[in-house]
């Protein structure tokens, strides 16, 4: 049964995001000499990346114990994310989570471990002509209303690094080869126990092994599973 908390966990979250958003499209300048602006693209790039972890917790019915709330938040924050398709998206992580770096896995690269065609097979397995049009009228209806320096600064950054991100820490790192009888039938490596920097890097999402292990334990007690 899932937590009663983490429906509100997520909503925060995504009101984090939407809210720092607004805030930084219409309060902040752009100017790239600025450190305060590099440390507000980062925390959106961060928060872009917490969106997602929600929509993948609301994947594995961890966001509510009702499953339509789950397909609620998860359709929202795959949309906001980057107009993915949340269907595509949770019958491909369902694939991930049958056969771990197979084939059959659409998040692991078989054809090379190289990172940057491994990154690019990624992106290209989960992207769509409808999600690439759904971005490019939303960029362009946004550009009406904000400047593009700030678009770019606050929300495409962010996107791409949400990305880089969620592929460092989630995919490419805990699944590379070469795999060993330590990572047992998940073939799933996990990093070492530091809860803040878990935090940071990836929501705990580093914690992978634990995720493959208890795939029904939310993001935000996934570091009671780190032993």
């Amino acid at each position: 049964m899932p937590d009663p908390m983490g429906l509100l966990v997520s909503v925060c979250v995504i009101a984090l995001w939407f809210g720092h958003l607004a805030w930084a499209l219409t309060r902040l300048p752009v100017a790239a000499a600025d450190p305060l602006v590099w440390a507000h693209v980062l925390l959106q790039g961060w928060l872009t990346t917490g969106l997602f972890i929600v929509g993948h917790d609301a994947i594995h019915g961890t966001v509510s114990p009702s499953p339509r709330v789950n397909r609620a938040i998860g359709r929202l924050t795959a949309l906001l994310f980057a107009g993915l398709s949340f269907r595509r998206l949770a019958a491909n992580h369902h694939r991930h989570h049958a056969a771990p770096c197979s084939a059959d896995d659409p998040d692991f690269c078989t054809r090379s471990q190289n990172f940057f065609v491994w990154w690019g097979t990624f992106l290209w397995r989960y992207a769509t002509v409808g999600q690439l049009l759904l971005m490019a009228v939303a960029y362009n209806v946004l550009e009406r209303f904000f400047a593009e320096s700030a678009l770019w600064a606050y929300w495409v950054i962010p996107a791409l690094l949400g990305s880089f991100q969620l592929f460092v820490f989630g995919t490419f790192l805990p699944h590379r080869l070469p795999h060993d009888e330590v990572m047992g039938p998940h073939r799933s490596r996990s990093q070492r126990r530091h809860h803040l920097f878990a935090l940071l890097s990836c929501w705990f999402f580093g914690y992978h092994r634990e995720h493959h292990e208890h795939p029904g334990t939310p993001w935000w007690q996934l570091w009671r599973r780190k032993a």
